[in-house]
């Protein structure tokens, strides 16, 4: 039940701290689709997305008008693509295509599922499609794709790792014209969820439902005015108390949209993913969050503590909330879509280096940073190497979404606008890695990972 104090601190919220669902995102199993000929695959696909969330958009529109809740987002994801290319072979593009026809015929903005998960060696389907990305990337709209190449449980495979540094730098290199938009829409994880909402990492795991509603909230604006709110002398424990209190309220939101978009649709409700997911918006910025917790500027000495308090205290809030707390849950830190990281990456002091400490302790990982065009597949490999042996060791999901510019340089910037944002482009360090990385093989699961 809610009472009506907390409908009217949510109306409040939603009018003044850019708090919104991010998205509702609807989960497809794709394994009734498999068939020896690829083409009559594809049909599969098509007709089975239309059939499941033809309805999807539709009934966000009217959840957004009943309870004046925004719904930003109306996505899908899908079964590992790589599964399907196993079954029939063929040209996986041809794949890519068909989910971006559905995906425009039922008027979502993203289908999520174009992935492979390689994090113990490839199966039949997995290298064809991984060696497709690129292609599949620059001819569809809609599309995204994500490789798992390591998890705590099988260690990290390096030959996968190697062919991802490859695979990102052509993913820019086709797209290098529309600002190398590829490569925004590919994820490298450690430890991928199979219940994510949020893009471009999501995709329906093998062990979902055949059809399921996953929903993603997002409200970093109103955690920082909530930080703000109070008096200055509050002590950290009081702030991450009045966090958990916030991400509740939050997360009841989530919890309502789901259910109801549940029972509209037919289908399951899947989780509650309550990220705080920032957006270019000014006061929409977990960046903010950290400064108003009392950093002088996001990269500042402290600020992986501040993240850690901030992470912790809205899983907290929010397992109080729902029963049903899945995907990646925490705080998001992408360089471009975040308007106190941007400005903090344009004044040098938020580095690589620093970001990636930073993702020992939030939920995802290097998101939405734009390196230098001249940097090589063997340095790319190396960075996704790093975040993997975080996820690996710390059992944690961690990603990479790296955007070389090509033809661009250090200080200079893309700016794609919308979700996307702008950022500027951000040193890395040019030593050599590659005897490593040519090195392959597997790096072996830490000895965490036996608990039978």
């Amino acid at each position: 039940m809610f009472d009506p104090q907390e409908i009217r601190e949510t109306i409040d919220m939603i009018d003044e701290d850019n708090l919104d669902v991010r998205t509702i995102t609807m989960g497809i199993s794709l394994l009734d689709c498999m068939d020896s000929d690829i083409d009559r695959s594809c049909e599969k696909v098509i007709r089975k997305i239309k059939r499941c969330a033809g309805k999807l958009v539709e009934t966000g529109e009217i959840i957004e008008k009943r309870y004046g809740i925004p719904i930003v987002n109306k996505r899908v994801s899908v079964t590992p693509v790589s599964m399907l290319v196993g079954a029939s072979g063929g040209d996986p593009v041809k794949y890519a295509k068909a989910l971006d026809q559905a995906a425009e015929a039922i008027g979502v903005n993203y289908i999520g599922g174009y992935s492979a998960l390689v994090q113990k060696g490839f199966g039949p389907g997995d290298k064809e499609l991984i060696q497709s990305i690129p292609r599949a990337l620059a001819v569809t709209e809609r599309v995204c794709s994500s490789v798992n190449i390591g998890s705590t449980k099988a260690g990290i495979n390096m030959d996968a790792v190697a062919l991802m540094g490859k695979i990102v730098r052509q993913c820019a290199e086709l797209t290098a014209e529309r600002q190398c938009v590829g490569a925004t829409k590919l994820v490298v994880f450690c430890n991928a969820p199979e219940d994510n909402p949020f893009m471009a990492g999501a995709f329906h795991g093998v062990g979902e439902p055949d059809c399921v509603i996953n929903v993603g909230v997002s409200g970093p604006g109103v955690v920082r005015s909530a930080i703000a709110s109070m008096d200055e002398n509050a002590d950290l424990q009081q702030v991450s108390d009045k966090i958990k209190k916030t991400a509740f309220k939050v997360t009841r939101m989530g919890q309502l949209v789901g259910t109801v978009a549940s029972e509209m649709l037919g289908v399951p409700f899947g989780i509650v993913d309550l990220s705080l997911a920032p957006t270019p918006a000014i006061g929409d910025s977990v960046a903010h969050i950290l400064e108003e917790i009392g950093l002088e500027r996001v990269g500042a000495c402290g600020t992986t503590a501040a993240l850690a308090m901030l992470n912790d205290a809205v899983k907290k809030g929010g397992v109080m909330a729902s029963s049903t707390i899945g995907g990646l849950s925490g705080a998001f830190i992408p360089v471009t879509e975040d308007a106190g990281m941007i400005r903090a990456a344009r004044e040098g002091v938020l580095t690589v280096q620093k970001l990636e400490a930073m993702t020992a302790v939030c939920s995802v990982g290097l998101d939405m940073i734009v390196i230098p065009g001249d940097t090589t597949a063997e340095v790319i490999s190396a960075i996704i190497a790093d975040e993997a042996a975080i996820g690996m060791i710390n059992t944690k999901t961690t990603a990479v979404r790296v955007i070389p510019g090509i033809g661009l340089k250090e200080g200079e910037e893309f700016d794609y606008g919308g979700l996307f944002g702008a950022g500027p482009v951000m040193p890395v360090s040019k030593l050599s890695p590659a005897k490593m990385i040519n090195r392959g093989g597997r790096i072996p699961a830490p000895i965490q990972s036996l608990k039978n």
